[in-house]
């Protein structure tokens, strides 16, 4: 769990450091939306949606993979940078008011941390929406964020100042996996604060001020944690930033973050209420459209701190137990995972049931495994935490099948399965869809976490990716197939028939989630046969 925690703060921070081609100067700024590639057309016309705008009224420009490997590879090695881009931002640039930002279904970036790194790398103001149709660590997020101002105003950011926001990350990051992310960023974000304000340069009084402001803020750091955020703080220093280009943006985060914020400077008041006309008009902040990413939409605003803790997104965590209530924000989990993780203990896990919503599969019971209650039919109550960004993926597109197949939702089927899209062939009641939701779920979750050394071909297998005939030895068991299994109870008043075509639409799926099909190779050579 620490090298997952860490690996994201690295492709989290280094995202910043967005290196390009010079783009020509634009007389007026635009308004930019970045689209993940591996998204479907759906899940990027929800995106569009959710942003509340159109393809006239801004620029909407593809994030691929390849483009984070580009950002990514001198801070990450490859193997570890994953293979998929899905996360979106919409940007605008805008005359004053510092940065603001917002987020949905981000659950390792919040919006202070993407707020005062973006300050470093040289934004001043602007207003940004970093979002994903299903939750993430938010890496390609800020990719995108950074591509899309360039985009936007027409001009680069200095090079070495997005190195420094890289660093930036990198530390707060490294930080927060031993203090939380909330002290984290408050630790950087104010000691930041004040050595641009009051253009300090020497070492020493640099290292006061760390000091000073970790136990302003109850925060316990050890002499490596204090040195590292010196040594980047003398890099800042040099740059010769001037403090009301940050100053309202670093206050915000101030004021967001930090239980002595009046120690450290009253918050961006006057400044605050200058923003344009045309601006506050035109907030992009608060015009997305949350319906359509449906219920329980974990969100972080600078301008709405209520928003982190309304939806699941509590970044303010005990000294004693920081490190284990921040796992759940640090990897890929469900919104109510991380209300489990940082408001109860393991005793309680049944406790959780009223606060999820029903209505979304995704948000559900974080409970023991042999609960198969109807309201608590998904992935909750699974362990997702040890998931990489790519893994996650693959398991919330399999949640969408699954809401769709046996839960009878037309629409998330439709998500899932694309132009391959069928009637559901089988009709389940409400309680058995989401036991087999579950079952299905938890089989594949498996499979994801432990891997595929220990599968042994038997001679039966019909594909030539493993994670595909594991899958195929599950399902077969799941409903009933193979020889000497026994279907669940949630499938027990179907007939032979029906469970035959419910296996073969779920192995449907998960031929097409892997891109792969019984039908594109010789099944005997496949098992080794001539």
């Amino acid at each position: 769990m620490k090298k997952a925690k860490a690996l994201g703060a690295l492709l989290c921070s280094a995202c910043l450091a967005v290196a390009g081609t010079s783009l020509p100067a634009m007389a007026d700024s635009m308004k930019v939306v970045t689209l993940g590639a591996d998204l479907t057309d759906a899940q990027k016309n929800t995106m569009m949606k959710y942003f509340n705008v159109d393809s006239s009224q801004v620029q909407i420009l593809t994030i691929t993979n390849q483009d984070e490997r580009d950002h990514l590879s001198a801070y990450v090695p490859i193997e570890q940078i994953g293979t998929r881009t899905v996360s979106c931002a919409y940007v605008k640039p805008t005359q004053s008011g510092g940065i603001k930002v917002r987020t949905a279904n981000l659950n390792w970036v919040t919006c202070n941390m993407i707020a005062t790194s973006l300050s470093t790398s040289g934004v001043k103001n602007c207003e940004v929406v970093a979002a994903c149709p299903f939750e993430v660590s938010g890496t390609g997020a800020l990719t995108g964020i950074q591509m899309a101002y360039e985009t936007a105003t027409g001009e680069e950011l200095d090079s070495t100042k997005k190195e420094l926001a890289t660093e930036e990350m990198v530390v707060t990051g490294n930080l927060a996996d031993e203090v939380g992310k909330n002290d984290a960023t408050t630790v950087m974000n104010n000691s930041k604060m004040q050595v641009i304000r009051d253009n300090v340069q020497n070492a020493d009084d640099i290292y006061n001020i760390v000091v000073n402001v970790a136990q302003q803020n109850n925060v316990n750091l050890d002499s490596d944690q204090i040195d590292k955020i010196v040594s980047l703080l003398q890099q800042i220093a040099q740059q010769d930033y001037n403090y009301d280009d940050v100053k309202a943006t670093l206050e915000q985060v101030d004021q967001n973050t930090s239980e002595s914020s009046d120690d450290i400077g009253d918050v961006a008041d006057e400044e605050d209420d200058t923003v344009n006309a045309g601006d506050s008009a035109d907030d992009i902040l608060n015009s997305v459209d949350n319906s359509a990413l449906g219920g329980d939409v974990v969100e972080s605003s600078t301008e709405n701190p209520s928003l982190e803790q309304d939806t699941g997104m509590d970044t303010d965590t005990s000294d004693a137990d920081s490190e284990t209530t921040d796992d759940s924000t640090f990897d890929n989990t469900d919104e109510d995972e991380v209300i489990h993780d940082e408001n109860t203990d393991d005793s309680t896990d049944g406790d959780t049931e009223d606060s999820s919503d029903a209505s979304l599969d995704e948000n559900t019971e974080d409970g023991s495994d042999d609960t198969q209650d109807a309201d608590s039919s998904s992935s909750e109550e699974l362990d997702t935490a040890s998931l990489t960004d790519d893994q996650m993926l693959l398991f919330n597109q399999a949640e969408t099948f699954c809401k769709g197949e046996y839960e009878g939702d037309v629409d998330s089927l439709h998500t899932a399965m694309g132009d391959d899209t069928a009637e559901n062939s089988v009709v389940l009641d409400a309680e058995n869809g989401a036991a087999l939701t579950k079952e299905v779920e938890k089989a594949y979750l498996k499979i994801l976490t432990d891997g595929t050394d220990s599968y042994e071909a038997d001679g039966t297998e019909m594909y030539m990716t493993t994670e595909l005939n594991m899958l195929d030895r599950s399902m077969k068991e799941i409903f009933g197939i193979s020889e000497g299994s026994q279907a669940g109870p949630e499938l027990s008043e179907l007939t032979d028939d029906e469970r035959q075509s419910l296996y073969k639409d779920t192995m449907k799926f998960f031929e097409k989630l892997y891109n792969e099909s019984t039908e594109t190779y010789d099944t005997e050579d496949a098992s080794g046969e001539e």
